[in-house]
């Protein structure tokens, strides 16, 4: 009856899975396609071609907008790791008035939808001139307040005795924190450039809402305009081919650093 179970678990979790990834599986597939075997469910196509490929890189700048989101995404990530993890040390490490007041604005800002700070950024943003720039994309996303908490607990976690042997050596608090610290928040770290990174990569609306110039928009703005917006004159497999150029990269980034992702995840549980 146990081996029955076990079999029964791993068949449901099968069906499961293949749920999920059959979806991705198609649509990798259908980017290979003509036009003519679209509508079948089968993953292996008939009649291979890189028309829909084709299309994507004739029909509109993708180079470019694949350019335009790594730069994006890296920068913006790079600069939640730091700032997030500063603030983390902070709240988790320094003692000063208002320092659980703050921690609580950082819980209750995760509350409110993004939708409701998009006109007031909009027109912060036109104020500042800074329409149709990286600044539009990179300045909103230099914080991040999941960043902050994940830091804020596994700082916490970490002995006492850390940072009283490196202030006896003279250690200031950002030798502290990148020195110490850092190398020994990888699973943090990785949880967070992860998150952050593929948050900023699948980003639409913002860049639908800063962005007009051809050559300064991003790839998901790019793909959607290509799918939604009729560049791909009703091309199945064009679009299919634009939608797995937009996913592989953050699929293949999840792939390789998904033990750090899952480590972190077990050790962040919020504490006191």
């Amino acid at each position: 009856m146990r081996t029955f179970k076990k079999i029964l678990g791993y068949v449901i979790l099968t069906a499961a899975a293949l749920t999920f990834i059959y979806p991705f599986l198609w649509m990798i597939s259908a980017s290979f396609k003509p036009e003519s075997e679209i509508g079948s469910l089968s993953l292996i196509p008939k009649n291979f071609t890189l028309a829909g490929y084709g299309a994507v890189f004739t029909q509109i700048p993708i180079l470019k907008a694949l350019f335009n989101s790594v730069f994006v995404s890296v920068i913006s990530t790079a600069c939640v790791l730091i700032f997030s993890s500063m603030v983390g040390y902070a709240l988790a490490r320094l003692r000063f008035i208002g320092r659980d007041t703050i921690f609580n604005l950082v819980l209750l800002t995760m509350m409110i939808p993004g939708q409701l700070t998009l006109i007031p950024m909009y027109v912060l943003i036109v104020k500042l001139g800074w329409a149709d720039t990286y600044k539009a994309l990179i300045v909103p996303a230099m914080m991040s307040n999941m960043g902050i908490i994940i830091f804020r607990q596994f700082f916490m976690s970490l002995p006492q005795e850390l940072v009283d042997a490196a202030r006896i050596d003279g250690c200031s608090d950002y030798e502290i924190l990148f020195k110490i610290f850092w190398p020994l928040s990888k699973p943090s770290l990785v949880t967070v450039g992860i998150t952050t990174f593929i948050g900023s990569w699948n980003e639409v609306l913002w860049p639908l809402i800063v962005i007009r110039k051809w050559d300064m928009m991003t790839m998901p703005q790019m793909v959607t305009l290509f799918s939604v917006g009729g560049l791909a004159g009703a091309q199945v497999a064009a679009e299919m081919a634009a939608a797995t150029m937009l996913a592989l990269p953050v699929v293949i980034a999840y792939l390789f650093f998904q033990n750090y992702f899952i480590e972190s995840l077990a050790l962040s549980g919020i504490k006191g």
